[in-house]
């Protein structure tokens, strides 16, 4: 059984910086995920795929948070990152990590809610 765990959403400033995790549990590891990814929907809005990150490291971002958030993963930590820079009020959303594992199960966490307002 494979869990992830979101955490690290919160209030922030416009121009600001949140880094998300997402911890894979139970019996996963990241590095068995052949495909990792960041969702965030807003209120009203159709779930918007953020950025995504292979096994073998490469990554691909949605035209509207590229320059400001990279997606990344720590296998010894076993958790999957998104560092996001320089937020906007429209970056406001539930955030929620997702992965397609190698036994073709794909794992969703919870969400975190991020919040940019001054």
């Amino acid at each position: 059984q494979v869990q992830l765990v979101e955490s690290g959403g919160g209030l922030v400033q416009p121009g600001g910086s949140l880094r998300l995790s997402c911890e894979a549990s139970g019996t996963g590891r990241i590095e068995n995920f052949i495909l990792m990814a960041w969702y965030r929907q807003a209120p009203g809005k159709q779930r918007e795929l953020v950025a995504t990150i292979t096994s073998g490291g490469a990554t691909n971002y949605a035209d509207s948070v590229k320059g400001r958030f990279t997606i990344s993963t720590d296998n010894a930590k076993n958790t999957l990152y998104l560092q996001m820079d320089s937020l906007k009020p429209e970056d406001t959303a539930v955030y929620i990590c997702n992965g397609n594992y190698w036994t073709s199960h794909i794992y969703w966490g919870q969400g975190t809610q991020v919040t940019v307002s001054s």
